[in-house]
This record gives C-alpha cells, structure tokens and sequence, in this order.
C-alpha cells in the first residue's frame, strides 16, 4: 500500500484506535502509549499490505496483537493481591466474570491522591521497585513504603464500601445565561470557564455545601482523577475557593432552583410605583439638568434621545439605596486578566403553582452599563443595551475599536476605500455609520465625567419612602442563598431595588404617556449609547443641537 493511503487510514481510524486504547489502559498516559504501540504497528502493517478487504476487522486484530504483545511485554504480573483481596489482571481475552471486580478496582484507584495513585500505578502495574519510585518522584524510600502501606487500607476499604452517586451525577445542571459585572479578561468573560458543563457542575457542586475533591467527583459521580486539572484550573482562576481541611466553597453566584411568582409581581408593582413618579419629578430634574449642553451630534436631530439616555443613566446610577457590604470576596480574578462578578442564570421551577398572574410578561433584560475607554485616541463610550435599542451581541460585540473606527472615520484618517474595507465594513455591521457614511450614534464634545456629573443624585427623601419595603424584601431574598453569598444578594437586591429595571420602567411610562415620541429604526441604534470625545462628526453642523 502507497504511503498516502496509509497516512489516510491512520487518520480516519485515530479517534476509534484511542478509545480502544483507554478502555484498555489504566490511566491517560497508558492509554497514549498503548495507542502509540498501535499506530507503529498499524503503519508498518499497511505499508508492507496489498489488498485489504476488512480494513475494520485488519484494524481491529492489529490493535489486539499489539495490546497483547503489550500486555507480555510491560506487564509482567497476571494478578496483584493486596491485604488479602486478589485480583487478576486484565488481559486482552479472558476475565470476562471479574470485570466488575476490576471495574471497582480502577475506580477505587481513582479515588487515591495524586502521588499515592502514582506510586500504586508505579509498583503494581509497571512493576518499578520501591528504590526507582523513590528516585523518579524525589521523596524517600521509607515514604513511598508508607504510601503504599496506606494505599492498601484505603483500597480494602473503598472496597468494602457503597460509593454513592451525588445528584449531580444523574442530572447535571445547565446554565441558560452566565453574567459578569466587572472587566472581562483576555478569553472574555466567565462562560470561557463555566460553558463547559462538568467546570460549571464542579462550581456549582460547592456552592450550598463545601466539598472536598473527593466528595465533589462522589457527587458528580466521577474519579477523582478526572476532575483534578479542571479543579485545579477554577481555583487557580478565583471560581472555586479552598477553605480549611482541604474544602472548596465558590463565590459565583447561582439563583435557587424555586422562586415565588407572586412574590415577585409584588416587587415590580412596588418598582412600577416607583418608575410613575421618578417619571414625573426626576425625570424633568434630570432633562433641566443637561439642558444647556450644547456641543452635541444627535442624527436624528432628537434631542429627547439624549434626554432618555440622561434620565436612563440616573435611575440606573443615581438612585441607588445605601447598603454598606463588603463585595469583594465576589469579584473574581482571572489568570487572564478578568475581574467580575458572576452570576449564573439556570432554569427555575415556581414555587406557587396555582397563583394567578396580574402583570402581562415583559422582558425586563438590559446589558450595562458598558463602558468601552481607548488607549489609542480620546474616546470613551457608555451604552446599556435593552429592548429600546437595536444593537445586537451585547457586550461582545461592543468593541473599543468599534470607536476607535469611528474616531479615525470622523477625523478623515481613513478613508471609505479598498485599504480601509474592514474597518468600513465593521462600522457599517454596527450600524454606526450609514451607507452613505452618515453618522448614526449620539456624540457628545467634551469628557463623559462632565456630563454624567450634571445628572443629580435621588434625594434621600425619596429613597427613605421605599428603603424599609427594599430591605424587607431583600432580606426574605437571601434566606435561600447560601451563607457565602448573602451580603452580595442582599446588596443587589435593596441596594439595585431601583435600578436597570426601574429604568426601563421609567422609559416605558415616558414614552407611553408621550413625554417622548416613540423611537424611529434609526434612533435605536443609538438608544442610551452615547459616545464622548474631542470633536463632532462632519455633519455635525446640520444635526448638532
């Protein structure tokens, strides 16, 4: 057979010639050698063959010739014995009544610490002496003896007990949503960590009960071994924590699996009582506030853009309640660069069945506030995505050089031609600019500090009429959290009562009650997004307010 061929047929049977190996072997590393074993002895075959009718079948026997010879030639003892338990070791052909016995052999193996599964691979499996254990891992005979003293009681012990498979184990949690509060990292935000599933469940495993390695593979109903790295990866990035005694806690936040619809209703209504009469009064103190700026670009020319994204800003910033917590424990600190707070949203099952909903359903979800600053040019933009707005990919797609484009755009250092496509064609994805290069987002001249100073705070008066309902709330909230996450619930919850979701109330009423005129296509893209720098777009003139 030509070597291309060859080369083809190792290919495509790579994935099934590593399986076989890993249910062969013991550990990861025998695996990658049998398999290893395999592919020489494959390769050499297939060159020397000339017409091959089972490639499957010629496969499979290579594979098992080269197992065996394996199994002759490493593995020189057919049983081991230890305390008294004798357990023949598997082959390639027979054992078929003890794969049980072998079954719980492995697992219990699995179940040992890393240096003393190491040390029991090494001795009983490999057949190094005590002298050459001591000289590969650096510690002392006399500790490899202990270790594997106390491996053999651990085994007969594991073996003499009913290993219990957690919840978890039969059905894992999944995460519809994973939030941040804070900066992302060079990977992004804490999905680059918690999207794959068994990470999520390892954190997820220690969030009501601290759980050591052991206790958290028991209730994923996996082995040890095969969690340590991914364990050994969250704590090293903030998501787990280690406590004494060897215990994980976590700090990322998960909401409980019941909630209380009616509860909940009550908590909006309070929050739309208060909306109907930030609409009134703060509203008009906010718009009175920013009311002399002038050296600003609105493409549509509607000044009430700039109003809303003000107002949406303050009731979002402004008023928020005093809490005084300690929130650092929370934000998580990444190897990458990130540090955020998470939060992670899974499916929820009502608690109170038969109550009757008296609110219609609306989508109370915003993304902010993002704050996207250049290193390159003067620029800083602030935006809360929401259903007011058309932008799409939240804060992924929120680009600092989405901007810095923009900038360059507004200041002629690139222009709309073939070395400049990519660029042109990101701004114009955005929508930032129009096909016929028209800006489409609100600029304002001068520092975003500046502006967002003019925008007055809640006055105490107003918070006191709802701080004693927030905290009440808040504190029949955190009662089904876990002690380690209360001070963060409880500071959202009173803290934030009057915050994004207020906001988009207040929107609702102003633009319901026609204090504003409903949003043009045009005016979404640029809702609550304001971008501020040193200069106005060149058809600021004709737009500018």
């Amino acid at each position: 057979m030509d070597k291309q061929r060859a080369d083809e047929i190792i290919t495509k049977y790579f994935t099934k010639i590593y399986g076989f190996s890993l249910k062969k072997a013991f550990s990861y590393a025998e695996a990658e050698e049998i398999c290893a074993s395999i592919v020489e002895e494959l390769y050499a075959s297939l060159l020397k063959a000339r017409d091959i009718n089972n490639i499957d079948g010629y496969i499979w026997r290579i594979s098992e010739y080269t197992y065996s010879k394996y199994v002759s030639s490493v593995k020189k003892h057919q049983g081991i014995s230890i305390d008294e338990i004798f357990l023949p070791f598997e082959d390639a052909y027979d054992l078929e009544d003890d794969r049980e016995v072998l079954f719980r052999l492995r697992r219990e193996i699995a179940f040992l610490t890393k240096t003393r599964r190491e040390i029991v691979y090494s001795y009983y499996y490999e057949n190094k002496s005590v002298a050459a254990i001591s000289k590969q891992l650096d510690i002392p005979i006399g500790t490899v003896k202990w270790h594997l003293n106390q491996a053999r009681h651990e085994l007969k012990e594991g073996f003499t007990m009913e290993r219990k498979i957690g919840r978890l184990g039969m059905k894992p949690i999944k995460a519809i949503n994973i939030d941040h509060s804070g900066a992302p990292g060079l990977n992004g935000g804490p999905e680059f960590y918690l999207n794959d599933s068994l990470n999520l469940n390892i954190v997820y495993s220690v969030y009501y009960t601290s759980r050591t390695k052991e206790e958290i593979a028991e209730e994923l109903g996996v082995t040890p071994v095969f969690i340590e790295d991914k364990i050994c990866l969250l704590e090293s990035n903030g998501f787990l924590v280690r406590k004494a005694g060897g215990k994980h806690t976590t700090f990322v936040g998960f909401a409980p699996p019941l909630y209380s619809l009616e509860k909940y209703e009550s908590k909006l209504k309070k929050q739309l009582e208060i909306a109907k009469l930030l609409a009134k009064d703060y509203a008009d103190s906010v718009r009175q506030a920013i009311s002399d700026v002038g050296e600003a670009y609105i493409p549509s020319g509607n000044r009430e853009l700039l109003e809303a994204a003000a107002i949406f800003y303050g009731v979002a910033n402004k008023c928020v309640l005093d809490v005084k917590r300690d929130l650092s424990p929370y934000y998580i600190k990444t190897t990458d660069g990130g540090n955020y707070i998470v939060n992670v949203e899974m499916e929820r099952t009502q608690a109170d069945k038969d109550y009757v909903p008296t609110l219609q359903p609306t989508v109370m979800w915003a993304c902010g506030n993002m704050v996207r600053c250049s290193g390159k040019y003067p620029v800083y933009s602030w935006s809360i995505d929401s259903r007011y707005s058309s932008r799409k990919g939240g804060w992924e797609n929120n680009l600092v050089s989405d901007y810095e484009y923009l900038y360059e755009f507004m200041t002629g250092t690139i222009a709309d031609d073939l070395a400049n496509e990519d660029k042109f064609r990101r701004l114009r994805e955005r929508q930032f600019i129009s096909e016929s290069n028209e800006v489409n987002i609100m600029v304002v001249q001068g520092a975003a500090e500046e502006f967002f100073n003019r925008i007055p705070n809640l006055n105490e008066g107003f918070k006191k009429q709802f701080a004693d309902y927030a905290f009440e709330y808040a504190q029949a909230v955190v009662r089904d959290y876990p002690p380690q996450m209360r001070d963060l619930v409880f500071s959202w919850t009173a803290g934030g009562f009057i915050s994004k979701e207020v906001a988009l109330m207040v929107m609702d009423v102003l633009y319901a009650n026609g204090t504003f005129q409903p949003l043009t296509e045009r005016e979404k893209i640029t809702s609550n997004l304001i971008l501020f720098t040193d200069i106005l777009p060149p058809d600021a003139k004709k737009d500018s307010i």
